[in-house]
């Protein structure tokens, strides 16, 4: 009898330390706010960069050139609606002086809804999202030494559709999850034209294009293990395939040259032409393997501090300009529910 007690309780500790695991660990990789429940993730990282040797880097002697410090900053925040329905937000921003390059490189809204919770075998969850990048133009300049990027965004808004599953054992955690965004195709870029190029007067001095719609997928897995009260770790993999881009047309109506004669017409029809023959399909596109891990400490029953690591290795296409040897962030985070 005293035995079979022992196990009772045994097992009850267990589902409790369990659930608690799950309900108040902002680095759970299960976590979800509760009803009425807000939660904020501010997170500061610095990242160093060794670029890669791609076409594109090399045109404009950037391949195998080092970033640092690339200055990152995070904001994840929720509010729960009822214990299943949780409105979730996803921001970031990024500073390179060394290629001077910043601007958003995240941004997403939306809803999570916990299909199945900690009463089931697996917990499941799906997510749909906004995908901002929108917001702000798309920006560059075209160079005698090829395109330059001048921020992050890529100009499109998109809808990002998700699923996360796992399960929580005693102190342990695990959850996969996998996501689709599907971008639509747009005008919303500002590209400036470089004066130094050799057709410069055939051009206005700012030109926007109409960019395909596009897709992303992503898959990963995340881990986290409470160890004590206050003190847990994570460590997770990410992948990330980003497809090429593509130009459909010149959205800009560029200025009538015929009063500079024939030469002149048939110089901006060329200069045109070749533009869209060479971006038609950009082979900018990336694969990106992410290797994370971090530690985090409970201050208090609202509020953690979590310090984490990023390390990770990509295979880029021949255009892209987002190509690595080596790119490892490093930064805090800190979590607060209330």
């Amino acid at each position: 009898m005293k035995k079979s007690l022992k196990c009772l309780i045994a097992a009850t500790a267990s589902v409790v330390s369990a659930q608690a695991f799950a309900a108040s660990n902002m680095e759970n990789p299960l976590y979800m706010p509760q009803n009425r429940e807000v939660y904020l993730k501010t997170g500061a990282a610095v990242m160093y960069k060794k670029t890669d040797d791609t076409p594109a880097l090399k045109n404009r002697g950037l391949d195998h050139t080092e970033e640092f410090p690339v200055w990152r900053f995070t904001e994840d925040l929720g509010y729960g609606i009822t214990d299943r329905l949780a409105l979730i937000g996803r921001f970031g921003y990024t500073h390179d002086d060394d290629i001077d390059r910043r601007g958003m490189h995240r941004g997403r809204a939306g809803l999570m809804y916990r299909i199945l919770d900690d009463a089931q075998p697996v917990v499941l969850d799906l997510y749909s999202e906004v995908f901002l990048s929108g917001v702000s133009p798309m920006k560059g300049t075209y160079t005698t030494r090829g395109f330059k990027f001048d921020n992050y965004s890529n100009g499109r808004y998109g809808i990002i559709v998700g699923t996360r599953l796992g399960k929580t054992w005693d102190f342990f955690t695990v959850a996969a999850h996998a996501e689709y965004l599907q971008t639509f195709g747009n005008h919303n870029n500002k590209i400036a034209i470089d004066p130094a190029q050799p057709w410069a007067a055939l051009f206005p001095d700012e030109i926007s294009v109409n960019l395909k719609s596009q897709h992303e997928t992503c898959a990963g897995f995340d881990t986290g293990f409470q160890i004590t009260d206050s003190w847990s770790i994570g460590a997770g993999f990410e992948y990330y395939e980003h497809h090429d881009n593509g130009v459909k047309s010149i959205h800009t109506k560029l200025p009538d040259v015929s009063a500079m004669g024939a030469t002149a017409v048939a110089q901006q029809n060329a200069v045109k032409n070749a533009l869209l023959a060479a971006t038609k399909n950009m082979k900018d596109g990336w694969d990106e393997y992410v290797l994370k891990l971090n530690i985090a400490n409970q201050l208090n029953d609202s509020m953690q501090l979590t310090l984490f690591t990023e390390y990770t290795f990509d295979d880029s296409h021949s255009g892209s300009q987002n190509g690595t040897d080596v790119k490892l962030e490093t930064g805090v985070r800190f979590n607060a529910r209330f």
